[in-house]
């Protein structure tokens, strides 16, 4: 199989994917790659893409993976940008720990946003 650049992947995926909010075809220049992974065999890689419609300004991150002649994709709307999400993708996870915390947190919280947020 013949090697196919990440932007050229893009290109091609313009034309299939549509936004889901609106089915406006997406712009290849307003997408851009947040991850890539090639395995050692280029049949076999994937890469996590950040793509905002110029319609309705929804914006969506796709994961796109290569295996073989098929090419699957998951998208999720996101109201993350691009710098957003890269930046996002670097951080921890969230511990379990962190999660009974802000479960404890919500039981107790009686609504006053004014006060928890000075």
């Amino acid at each position: 199989m013949a090697k196919l650049s990440y932007q050229k992947w893009i290109e091609l995926l313009s034309v299939i994917l549509h936004c889901p909010v609106c089915s406006n075809k997406y712009n290849a220049e307003q997408t851009s790659i947040i991850e890539s992974k090639e395995a050692e065999k280029y049949d076999n890689s994937s890469i996590l893409v950040h793509t905002e419609c110029e319609r309705c300004k929804s914006s969506v991150v796709f994961s796109i993976s290569l295996d073989g002649p098929e090419i699957f994709s998951v998208g999720m709307v996101t109201d993350l940008n691009s710098t957003d999400a890269k930046k996002f993708r670097d951080g921890g996870f969230v511990t379990l720990d962190e999660v009974i915390e802000f479960h404890e947190f919500l039981n107790e919280f009686d609504g006053d946003f004014e006060r928890v947020l000075r």
